[in-house]
């Protein structure tokens, strides 16, 4: 069985999808990983083996780039990404047995055509709910084009959603969709999620409530187990004293923040703690030589928050869940998208807190510290983490080699 697995985004896309391709080998399946050709990327994914396809520019270059996309920009953009990748991932998917898309909007739709065009099943993944129409909450508003303050009904808000992702992305698709001989798609949105898509959350942290519109199979989160050890150098630092506060952004840049690093090392330190910190898309940095203190770029956190007095960071839903599995308190700083929901979800749980706006400085910082190190968040925290599902990605594997065996005919002897 050949599987392509295809994806546009930031490192919180592209690593669920190489814990389900190493689930996937596991059971005998050929894979392959379509993703933005980041270097970071690329290593992290030939460190389990998983052969990558560039699609696209560089996820950081746009990501961090001086000015975000204008809303007037993003159909330029959406069409650009979506041509690179019939082009890209067309040629990988011969062959291949199933799709699986997931990232941004234009680049699912893309996937999905490619998938319709050469006639293979495809599903559609996501790893946040707040994608997925649900009467129980509203949608997030496309940066540009906010929902009116007096619409309060959720129905009505994702029936404004769906009209603002067609106008977004849907001359930018149909347009694509004509050059490969495919029909206009009339709603991108429902046609990015299809029929039955996937929510690869946790249940504990994501509750997924079902909804009679839409099918949704929730498999818990997709993981990669991380067997990398960590340097001798931060070993080391860990070793020399008292837990320290891990302080890192990821594939975040924290545009809003000024002086960041002064902020995050003064704000720990007046916590009495040590600081860790990640220097990450956000560049994160040491601001004196006391030895206190001690920057890292890559490393295996799932081997680190187990041996951290709390994760300061921003959300992304691969993080919040590595934290919480550790068992370590958390503060989110949110900055986009879906990080403010995941925020809400660590606070709402009591695991830690959710701090108030993307720009932190010494005051905010410290106040939410002293929530997230208090002895009873700690509790909560360890506790929670026992209930936090490992077998997302084993769970999904399955259900897709056992999709496509039932639709090959067998063989004859």
């Amino acid at each position: 069985m050949r599987v392509l697995l295809s994806t546009y985004g930031s490192r919180g896309d592209v690593e669920p999808l190489a814990g389900l391709a190493v689930r996937l080998r596991a059971l005998g399946a050929e894979v392959r990983l379509c993703a933005p050709p980041d270097e970071e990327f690329a290593e992290r994914l030939a460190g389990v083996g998983v052969p990558l396809v560039p699609v696209g520019p560089s996820a950081r270059a746009l990501t961090t780039a001086a000015a975000p996309p204008t809303p007037a920009g993003l159909p330029r953009r959406a069409a650009e990404l979506i041509a690179g990748q019939f082009e890209r991932i067309t040629a990988a998917a011969e062959g291949c047995d199933v799709l699986v898309a997931t990232g941004i909007t234009p680049a699912a739709a893309g996937a999905r055509s490619v998938a319709e065009k050469l006639g293979i099943r495809s599903v559609s993944v996501t790893f946040q709910q707040l994608t997925l129409p649900s009467p129980h909450r509203a949608p997030l508003a496309y940066p540009g084009r906010p929902f009116p303050p007096e619409v309060t009904d959720n129905r009505v808000l994702w029936d404004l959603d769906a009209q603002s992702i067609n106008a977004l992305f849907g001359e930018a698709l149909n347009s694509n969709r004509a050059s490969l001989g495919l029909p206009p798609v009339d709603d991108v949105r429902d046609y990015v999620i299809g029929d039955r898509p996937w929510l690869a959350t946790d249940p504990v942290l994501d509750p997924w409530r079902p909804t009679p519109d839409l099918d949704v199979v929730q498999t818990g989160a997709w993981i990669l187990p991380d067997v990398r050890p960590l340097s001798a150098e931060l070993e080391a630092f860990l070793d020399a004293g008292a837990p320290p506060v891990y302080v890192g952004f990821g594939s975040t840049p924290m545009r809003e923040a000024k002086d960041l690093s002064q902020v995050v090392v003064q704000a720990v330190r007046a916590q009495g703690r040590r600081v860790l910190a990640g220097r990450g898309w956000a560049e994160l940095g040491l601001i004196d030589d006391r030895d206190d203190c001690f920057a890292v770029d890559e490393v295996n956190q799932q081997a680190l928050f187990g041996r951290v007095a709390a994760v300061v960071h921003h959300g992304g839903a691969g993080t919040t869940t590595t934290a919480a599995r550790a068992g370590a308190p958390q503060v989110v700083v949110p900055q986009s998208a879906d990080q403010p929901y995941w925020a809400g979800r660590v606070a709402d749980l009591g695991i830690g807190t959710a701090h108030d706006g993307p720009a932190p400085t010494f005051e905010s910082l410290s106040a939410a510290l002293k929530t997230a190190l208090a002895p009873e968040t700690r509790a909560r925290a360890i506790a929670l983490a026992g209930t936090i599902s490992t077998d997302g990605a084993a769970a999904a594997a399955k259900l897709l080699v056992d999709a496509i065996s039932r639709d090959k005919p067998p063989v004859s002897t």
